[in-house]
């Protein structure tokens, strides 16, 4: 690719950032750096009615924790500021009434209630009502207006809006990286309005302006943009400006497969659908995150990766390194891509297990001390080290390993009735001398002596096995026992076996 990839995130600060913009951020930054180019992000908040005081925020703490972080935008100011579409307020009026002087949009008069009527004349005949070609040069409009009554109702200050005068009888064959070749009638489509009375532009004006003042490549986007994708070269063509390539991605689907993955989604089965956790400052209500369900980033942007996107290999865990060396648009599939809640927790889980003991164990401390359990780093990362395989989250470490630190006071019933027979006591005070033997109190040895022991005794395996656990832990849970006794150590282990002799 010889020409210098710009491209951009474009998120209307209304709200948390959903999971679908956060992919999409994703495959802007993984397109961007694979082509040694730059990643934009630009805050679209012309919408003043929508806006949320914390979102902008929001968004920045969430390319950050899912360290996809930008090289330009607000804070960050690069040669092709401001960042904020509603400080860029002034440049988009001279560009629309550079469309109106080429003769390719016009200022419309219709007021909302004009509008209404034909709306309504139209829907009892059947049809719907376009503002377009067919009808424009009959309604209240520059088209259809004397240019002296024109310039008398703009001096008069009339309220208008300008409209873009889509092109006739043209077959406009466009590109999609990811869709190929899309073809549309151009008098299908409606004039949208590119200014509106209140003198701001809407979204297809500042948008199209923005992008090649930014002089952005590429335009990677959700699939919910492919409708305004003619307008959006047809804008291109009016200004006699070079067309950014186009992406559109695939929708991020329910669990179900069927229809787009909402926040409901997630509240209803009970997984988070934003990156990080959000609370509605109107309403207080509090959505959950992945960062505070104990999701690492980099299993998070893995999972996100993989929505959509497909390698080609049997590879599926990736660092954000090889995401950024894997990634081709070519390997973005058209069809929406469902959002599956298991396979999340197994890219956790993958990445869990791949941390050290002791980066584990740092992270486990903090809940240790809540629980007010004086320990020390080394014991922990052992611990931890019996424990991760069957973790998905830390949070999961205390409910496998809380035995390791606080000595169990009641013991499983069920348990109990099933293994603790009339002549267990008698076995366990046995065990007892034989631990007590045992010098070195590694596992290999406890196992071996025990083991021995047990064959000598000619009884069942199980007869001393599962009390000993029972002793040890409380239930019939927990990593291999003789690692369990081996880390517990000679005296808490028959402090502990004695315990039970007493308690059972």
């Amino acid at each position: 690719m010889t020409q210098n990839v710009r491209v951009r995130f474009a998120p209307s600060p209304t709200g948390p950032l959903h999971i679908g913009g956060v992919r999409t951020a994703l495959f802007n930054y993984l397109f961007a750096k694979k082509h040694r180019g730059t990643f934009v992000l630009r805050i679209e908040d012309t919408d003043q009615n929508r806006y949320v005081a914390n979102a902008e925020q929001y968004i920045v703490d969430a390319l950050n924790w899912s360290t996809i972080p930008f090289d330009e935008g607000p804070g960050k100011e690069g040669a092709f500021g401001p960042y904020r579409q509603s400080e860029r307020k002034d440049i988009y009026q001279k560009y629309a009434m550079q469309l109106v002087e080429n003769g390719k949009a016009y200022y419309a008069f219709d007021t909302a209630e004009e509008l209404d009527i034909h709306r309504k004349n139209h829907e009892e005949k059947g049809k719907t009502f376009i503002y377009n070609w067919h009808n424009r040069e009959k309604l209240n409009n520059s088209l259809s207006l004397q240019s002296q009554e024109v310039e008398k109702r703009i001096a008069n200050g009339d309220k208008y809006v300008i409209r873009f005068k889509t092109p006739t009888n043209q077959i406009l064959a466009m590109q999609d990286m990811i869709r190929g070749t899309i073809k549309i009638d151009t008098n299908t489509l409606d004039d949208k309005i590119l200014f509106k009375s209140d003198g701001m532009p809407t979204y297809h004006l500042a948008n199209i302006v923005d992008d090649h003042l930014m002089e952005i490549s590429h335009v990677i986007r959700g699939e919910e943009w492919l409708p305004s994708m003619a307008l959006h070269v047809l804008l291109y063509q009016a200004f006699g400006w070079d067309t950014p390539e186009f992406a559109h991605l695939p929708l991020i689907l329910k669990p179900t497969g069927k229809g787009k993955l909402s926040k409901r989604d997630g509240d209803k089965a009970g997984f988070p659908v934003f990156p990080l956790q959000y609370t509605n400052a109107q309403t207080n209500e509090v959505s959950s995150g992945y960062r505070e369900d104990g999701y690492f980033a980099d299993a998070f942007i893995n999972m996100l990766a993989f929505l959509g996107w497909n390698p080609g290999t049997e590879q599926e865990i990736f660092s954000l390194e090889e995401l950024i060396q894997a990634f081709d648009i070519q390997k973005i599939g058209k069809s929406g891509a469902k959002f599956d809640v298991d396979k999340t927790k197994w890219f956790q889980h993958q990445y869990l297990i791949k941390k050290s003991d002791e980066q584990l164990a740092k992270l486990f401390m903090p809940l240790l001390e809540e629980k007010g359990i004086a320990t020390n780093l080394n014991h922990v990362a052992k611990v931890v080290s019996l424990i991760k395989e069957r973790a998905t989250f830390v949070q999961d470490f205390w409910a496998l390993s809380d035995f390791f630190f606080v000595a169990p006071k009641d013991y499983d019933a069920k348990a109990v009735k099933k293994n603790w027979k009339e002549d267990t006591s008698n076995l366990m005070q046995e065990l007892i001398v034989v631990l007590n033997d045992i010098s070195y109190f590694s596992s290999e040895n406890i196992e071996q002596i025990v083991k021995t022991w047990i064959t000598n005794k000619e009884i069942g395996f199980g007869k001393i096995m599962q009390p000993f656990r029972l002793s040890l832990v409380g239930a019939l849970k927990g990593p291999h026992l003789f690692d369990i006794a081996a880390l517990l150590g000679k005296e808490e282990t028959i402090a502990r076996v004695e315990n039970a002799v007493k308690s059972l």
